[in-house]
């Protein structure tokens, strides 16, 4: 073969290679940015069976070696993640949210597992229930570090359930309460063996001073005794609620029992999640306000987060629009105190002295948000144009 002929073909190879290894690369980065959804089995000493779950994995997981989830365990099986992870998807989008593990249960028999006591109530079947104390020990005892140990989870679990799974959300919540740091129970089925779940629930509830934690419910268009017991038992805990229980309560009235959850899945992740732009009820006036919030969320998240600067500095302006600069100029200095090298940080502090007519000050700060900047930073001709605006009061 001529020598002309084998380069010809090295160089067809090699131009090959490149244009398939681009392809691969292309498809790794399309993969990285979905869901990887994962079965797993496992053998459980407790429960004396094997039990299934499916697992869904966050779209960064790949692409994110170092990084920690927190874990929803969702009860109920699969059929249940699509739902939970779109409503997740629009609060992630807006900063609202972190990205989670969502650990699906598939049922084996579900009236055994989620049910505490042994029903003897005609309205249900009778001589059925009595497995949840097993069923928290499996899911304490084997499931959890089952799936600590091989993904990457951070220590902050929610569980979710409704109906007689709801139940057992309660059952968990009083019986280790911190288990999971969230506990959500959909329509509940308190009814069950004459109200003994409800019973159970307003016994602790009692008995119970302190409770760091998260408790979402609700009901749909229940009626009879269902409707009776679970409205005893909302009322109970609103009026005997522990020292830091965050309650949650939601009530559809053309909402049938079945689709309590879907109607309830928002309201519940919103109102458990903190969103990155921490809301104005949460600043208290003072600063350490902030610190306290962004160290629950990253609690939550799994992640230190800093309040970012952008955040500190809208907080400010919002004090000025109402006319407390006092309040502006000490969060324009704490945003300062965080962020030295940020030149954003000195012209909001800047525009804090301009709008109180501290023109001075207010042109002393100008000057260094300009020198930490250059020409083609966004801010720079904002920088300008307030030091020309500042001289020119200053000169009259």
């Amino acid at each position: 073969m001529k020598k002309r002929n084998i380069a010809k073909i090295i160089v067809t190879f090699v131009g090959l290679s490149l244009i398939a290894s681009a392809v691969f690369a292309q498809q790794v980065a399309v993969a990285n940015n979905e869901y990887r959804t994962v079965t797993d089995t496992l053998y459980s000493d407790v429960l004396s069976e094997n039990r299934t779950i499916t697992v869904q994995l966050p779209k960064s997981y790949s692409a994110s070696p170092n990084k920690h989830y927190p874990v929803i365990y969702r009860l109920d099986g699969k059929s249940n993640i699509p739902l939970v992870s779109a409503v997740l998807e629009r609060l992630q989008d807006v900063n609202a949210a972190p990205e989670v593990i969502i650990v699906a249960i598939e049922n084996t028999d579900r009236l055994r597992d989620f049910y505490p006591t042994v029903n003897q109530e005609p309205q249900g079947p009778v001589g059925i229930g009595g497995g949840a104390p097993k069923f928290l020990k499996f899911i304490e005892n084997d499931l959890i570090p089952f799936v600590d140990k091989k993904y990457r989870t951070h220590d902050f679990k929610v569980i979710a359930g409704a109906s007689a799974a709801g139940v057992f959300v309660l059952y968990a919540l009083q019986t280790n309460p911190e288990l999971f740091h969230a506990h959500l129970a959909y329509s509940a089925a308190v009814w069950w063996n004459y109200g003994a779940s409800a019973k159970s629930t307003k016994a602790f509830m009692s008995e119970t001073k302190k409770l760091d934690t998260y408790l979402y419910m609700n009901i749909g268009e229940e009626s009879g005794v269902m409707r009776e017991r679970y409205n005893d038992l909302q009322s109970f805990i609103s009026a005997n609620r522990p020292e830091g229980l965050t309650l949650i309560n939601d009530e559809f009235d053309n909402v049938p029992h079945g689709l309590t959850s879907a109607a309830g899945i928002f309201n519940a992740y919103q109102n458990l999640f903190l969103p990155l732009r921490m809301p104005l009820r949460d600043y208290t006036g003072d600063t350490s306000s902030i610190a306290d919030y962004y160290q629950r969320l990253s609690a939550q998240y799994g992640e230190q987060t800093a309040p970012p600067e952008w955040m500190v500095r809208e907080l400010a302006y919002h004090f000025v629009n109402i006319g407390n600069f006092e309040q502006a100029i000490k969060l324009f200095k704490y945003d300062i105190l965080l962020y030295p090298e940020k030149p954003d940080a000195y012209n909001g502090l800047a525009y804090g002295y301009e709008q109180s007519e501290k023109y001075e000050a207010s042109l002393a700060e100008v000057n260094k948000a300009i020198a930490l900047s250059g020409k083609d930073d966004d801010g720079y001709d904002v920088y300008l144009a307030r030091k020309q605006r500042l001289l020119k009061r200053l000169a009259q």
